[in-house]
């Protein structure tokens, strides 16, 4: 039994074969052997990226790069007009604009998007777009699935890896313009004298890209660095400390973008430590940056072990303080209110904190949904979560509207993806988990792409551009994520997942002397009556905190949203959904429709056998027959261990479960991805 639940995990290991199509190239896959006219009327390293990738690339008439005083376009901006058979002129107002206007123009080439006549004008919905890496110094990646770390620390600065300069590539090419290169779970030693000279090294790689360089820091690095006896941030000499860290940063990189903040939670050191708030910690951290131009990106992932609603806390923490941060301060939040599962609410801090500037915080790395193991395209949950109505300011005051400057007027706005890239030869793990790294950058700059048009661009640049593969790739794509929710935890179920990994299914675990909120049990609640957690105004109140008409319509049973029921409602077992079935019923049949789902996508791999290098239709094929495997594991052992609570058959119109609940419950899986 072990053997089997083991064989997809040995996957994560294994090393793609150097092939000329081994997923190296990502989505830029276009011809290079181009040569085409590229005309620039005043010179920089990043000009020249833009002129040499149109060069080599661009089949049309010749293209101008112009300089002009557009202020409607911002910085980052551009505009296109001409017609490819005539020539072309990209105009921004800065030269990332030009660079950016350089990538949007060969991406409709090779989607075969070009109209006749260009006339084009974009401009990013938001201002900062970063990739959170959570690379550790050592190489390892906390929830990283694909790799060691791309940062090479142990041979910088000397020694400088092409893949930074073809990371910057691909990340410019979607309009990504940041990167946080540690973890959130920071060490000191990364603002370590000998740390920041390696740090300096990436950031010159990454500057003609335009990608700043942030770092994530420990709280506590004033008594670890400096051999201070505190670092609450009151105190003068611990201000001090800090202001002079930050101008040895900026003498090394003018341009590094700032700090990203992981304090007070899972045991990470904070200002909480020192009797003093997430807003004192937050100002005084702005307040050494501010004079350079930096951002305090404090994230709001707060929870402790003795609140009776996890999901409450954030909000609980940080409302209190709307208003109070300064300027330089940005709140990042996550998608949901509890962490990254394959299916949450949107977090009521969007919409709720109008005072103070607050960044979605997304994750593009699979912890929850299977690793580099399950093909789920992510874009269907990024753009699930930022159309999400918040009801801030009446209907259409979306979750993207609540935090790209556009509903509060904020002058700072931002975006954050965890990233899922690694050492891996193909980058992400698995082939179609790059499509998620490239719907970040594309819905960060536009969030109104629909994950269907994104994930169309993606399959022609990265595969082709033959609709008879095109339109089922797509198909499978767009049913993914949809299918793990199913054969993990459908109608609103969430963090049904095994001690000290986030991979396989164990609703009965228990772990002697464990937080309460790191067990199953906390979520799912399940007993003879039904299963859910009662977040309603007869339970935690967590309904509360969300605007009219979402409060009203999520507290009510009859009225709640099925997608979040069990988030929302202890639910009996009898009771009668929008189906006509009893909730047990429902359940059996979204766990096998999950099922069903990820042997459908399997069905459709196989017949496009024809439009695929062999390398990576294999690679697929495989992941897929383990995404399979794990789909009627998850299936069977939360069924299995539900029913025991339910007493209730499984309906004989579905498949029969192939495991004995024992045998499921004695698997424990020896993983090498943990805390």
């Amino acid at each position: 039994m072990k053997r089997y639940l083991y064989t997809g995990l040995f996957l994560l290991a294994a090393a793609a074969p150097l092939r000329a199509e081994d997923g190296s190239r990502l989505w830029l896959r276009g011809n290079a052997t181009a040569h085409a006219r590229v005309a620039a009327g005043r010179q920089s390293p990043t000009i020249a990226i833009a002129v040499s990738e149109l060069q080599a690339q661009w089949q049309g008439a010749a293209v101008q790069l112009s300089i002009v005083p557009n202020k409607a376009l911002g910085d980052d901006g551009f505009s296109i007009s001409g017609s490819p058979q005539s020539g072309v002129t990209i105009a921004a107002v800065a030269e990332q604009g030009l660079l950016y206007g350089a990538y949007h123009l060969l991406r409709l080439q090779e989607t075969q998007s070009l109209p006749p006549t260009l006339s084009i004008t974009e401009t990013p919905r938001y201002a900062l777009r970063i990739l959170n890496h959570w690379d550790n110094l050592d190489g390892s990646v906390e929830r990283g699935y694909a790799g060691r770390s791309l940062w090479k620390w142990g041979e910088l600065p000397d020694t400088l890896s092409p893949r930074y300069a073809a990371y910057a590539r691909a990340n410019a090419s979607v309009g990504v313009n940041g990167t946080v290169l540690n973890n959130v779970n920071a060490s000191p030693q990364i603002l370590s004298p000998p740390m920041l000279r390696k740090v300096k090294a990436i950031a010159d790689v990454l500057r003609p890209y335009h990608i700043r360089v942030y770092l994530s820091i420990n709280f506590s690095s004033p008594m670890a660095l400096g051999s201070l006896e505190t670092a609450d941030p009151l105190d003068k000499a611990v201000q001090r400390w800090w202001g002079g860290k930050v101008a040895e940063i900026y003498r090394l990189i003018p341009d590094f973008g700032g700090f990203l903040v992981k304090a007070n939670s899972e045991g990470l050191p904070g200002p909480q430590d020192y009797g003093r708030t997430h807003l004192d910690g937050a100002n005084m951290l702005a307040d050494a940056l501010a004079p350079h131009s930096g951002i305090v990106m404090w994230r709001a992932f707060v929870y402790s072990p003795n609140d009776p609603d996890r999901a409450k806390q954030a909000y609980q923490e940080f409302m209190p303080f709307d208003g109070k941060f300064r300027p330089n301060v940005i709140i990042q939040v996550k998608n949901g209110p509890v962490d990254f599962q394959p299916r949450e609410p949107f977090s009521p801090l969007f919409g709720a904190m109008q005072r103070t500037p607050v960044m979605v915080e997304l994750q593009i790395t699979q912890e929850y949904l299977g690793f580099s193991n399950h093909l789920a395209y992510l874009g269907t949950l990024f753009e699930e979560c930022l159309q999400s109505d918040t009801y801030a300011r009446g209907a259409g005051s979306t979750v993207a509207k609540a935090t790209d400057g556009s509903l509060f007027a904020h002058p700072l706005t931002a975006i954050a993806g965890v990233a899922n890239i690694g050492s891996d030869v193909g980058w992400c793990g698995h082939p179609f988990a790059q499509a998620s790294w490239y719907a970040f950058g594309r819905l960060a700059w536009s969030h109104s792409l629909p994950a269907e048009a994104i994930a169309r661009e993606w399959l022609r640049q990265t595969f082709g551009s033959d609709s008879a593969f095109v339109e089922p790739a797509a198909a499978m794509m767009m049913q993914s994520r949809e299918a793990v929710v199913s054969y993990m935890m459908p109608l609103g179920l969430h963090h049904l997942f095994a001690w000290g990994h986030h991979y396989g299914p164990e609703p009965w675990c228990r772990v002697p002397n464990a937080r309460p909120d790191w067990l199953p049990s906390y979520y799912h609640k399940a007993d003879s009556a039904g299963l859910g957690f009662d977040r309603s105004s007869t339970g935690s109140h967590a309904t509360a905190q969300y605007f009219t008409p979402l409060r009203e319509q999520w507290d009510n049973l009859e009225t709640c949203d099925e997608r979040y029921l069990l988030w929302f409602h202890h639910v009996p077992w009898g009771y009668t959904m929008k189906s006509g079935r009893t909730l047990w019923s429902e359940l059996c049949h979204r766990y096998q429709s999950g099922v069903d789902s990820v042997r459908a996508m399997q069905q459709a791999w196989d017949r496009l056998q024809p439009y695929v290098d062999a390398e990576r239709f294999a690679l697929v094929q495989s992941r897929l027959r383990t995404q399979a495997r794990d789909a009627v594991w998850w299936r069977d052992a939360c069924l299995l261990y539900f029913q025991t609570f339910s007493r209730r058959p499984i309906p004989y119109a579905l498949e029969r479960p192939v495991h004995d609940l024992d045998e499921l419950m004695k698997v424990k899986l020896e993983m090498t991805h943990h805390n």
